[in-house]
């Protein structure tokens, strides 16, 4: 069988918006064309604040990289996660499909994408089997699919159109019924659904997509030697944060823990991520937080992909106190494969990929003394790190995830050639 033409299509593009399932799909993409396991294209969404739209065009180029697209996305349905002006992300899609004739379609989100592109790949590309990763909760949560309540602290257990009016009192519940119904029709034209975490493919099986249509398969990154460790004889109390300056991310949780530790233990907390796009609220509060903790947090902004190895060589520990479930965040994945332990909180996707005394550390969700508790432990207790690093096992690699997709769209095309034989 011939390698496989592959049309991946992503919410965004890493060179404009480098978020994990961005840095996913376009690793993904890449490694399928460098293997020669699939002819693979990357089709990505941008908007006005990424590039200028262009009259006549629905399509434009990346630096001129080859296989690689950007779709013009203009208005947009955050609710009913659709398009809400002319269509141009559409045309954009026909025509790649025209020219692609891609054996498989990938969907990475439907974000500035449109559920009803789905519909369309359908209809133009019968030929074409349709994939769908789920990278995060969009289609069953309107709270920018987060699954948490609307104080921010509490997690969601379960999306109904009742429950979430009460979340989102402006919407009601025959509108989120609506709009369950309408994604619910969408996603029944995907052929197979993959699941990066066993969390969330539970979840999407708890909220109504059949199990046998999901398949579970883990991020992979980009190989790479663990950074150097330097004197193993120092205190192993340096401790950081990678990530969005955001409020589900809870990096004020983690300022409040490193603050609440006082002088009860040595210890810095270095946080790498910027604040663009949150409400100057928002901002303030972080600012205010960081000045009461001045003596041992210390923000250093925004960083590249490329910046991450000799930041980790200055850490030890990588903190992830997201406020929200999480589904396998890839800044786990890079710090196993720097060999840095984790400490992250003990729910979701983030307790799945992080085994409690093992190769990290958990604490009690949203909970910042229990926080401040583990990182003083991880501080003080003699031995921890070096045994909590040794066990920690090699991530995926971007290959290994190639392989299995490439394996996947082997099986899928096979079953749709025995179907019409």
């Amino acid at each position: 069988m011939t390698a496989p033409s592959v049309l991946m299509i992503c919410h965004g593009n890493p060179r404009f918006t480098p978020g994990g399932t961005e840095l996913v799909a376009r690793d993904l993409a890449a490694a399928l064309s460098e293997t020669g396991l699939a002819d693979a294209s990357f089709a990505s969404c941008v908007t006005a604040l990424h590039r200028p739209r262009r009259d006549g065009s629905a399509l434009q180029s990346v630096d001129g990289r080859p296989g690689e697209f950007l779709l013009h996305s203009g208005r947009f349905d955050p609710f009913m996660l659709c398009q809400a002006d002319d269509g141009t992300g559409v045309a954009g899609i026909s025509a790649l499909l025209t020219v692609l004739r891609p054996d498989i379609v990938h969907f990475h989100h439907l974000l500035h994408v449109g559920a009803e592109t789905i519909a369309l790949v359908r209809r133009m590309a019968p030929q074409a089997r349709i994939v769908f990763t789920l990278h995060d909760f969009f289609p069953i949560c309107a709270r920018e699919g987060l699954m948490t309540k609307s104080d921010g602290e509490a997690l969601c257990h379960e999306a109904n159109p009742d429950s979430c009016h009460l979340c989102l009192p402006d919407r009601s519940a025959s509108q989120f019924a609506l709009r369950r119904f309408y994604l619910g029709n969408m996603l029944s034209l995907v052929d197979c659904f993959v699941a990066p975490s066993r969390f969330i493919r539970d979840r999407f099986v708890a909220w109504g997509l059949p199990a046998a249509k999901i398949v579970h398969i883990p991020n992979g990154v980009p190989p790479a030697a663990p950074v150097e460790d330097g004197d193993d004889a120092r205190p192993r109390n340096r401790f950081g944060y990678f990530g969005r300056i955001a409020p589900h991310k809870g990096a004020l949780l983690a300022v409040d823990a490193a603050r609440q530790i006082g002088d009860s233990a040595d210890l810095s907390l270095a946080i790498f991520g910027g604040a663009a796009h949150q409400d100057q609220a928002f901002k303030d509060g972080f600012d205010k937080a960081l000045r009461r903790a001045k003596d041992r947090v210390f923000h250093h902004g925004p960083y590249g992909r490329e910046d991450t190895p000799r930041l980790m060589r200055g850490i030890d520990w990588v903190v992830v106190p997201s406020r929200w479930w999480e589904n396998a965040p890839l800044v786990v994945l890079e710090a196993f494969r720097h060999g840095r332990p984790v400490i992250a909180a003990d729910v979701g996707g983030m307790a799945e990929l992080v085994t409690a005394d093992r190769d990290g550390l958990h604490f009690r969700f949203g909970d910042a003394a229990d926080l401040a508790r583990t990182m003083k432990r991880a501080a003080t207790e003699p031995g921890l790190w070096d045994r909590l690093r040794r066990n920690i096992a090699p991530p995926p690699t971007t290959v290994d995830s190639a392989k299995a997709h490439a394996a996947l769209y082997r099986e899928i095309l096979n079953q749709e050639q025995r179907m019409s034989a």
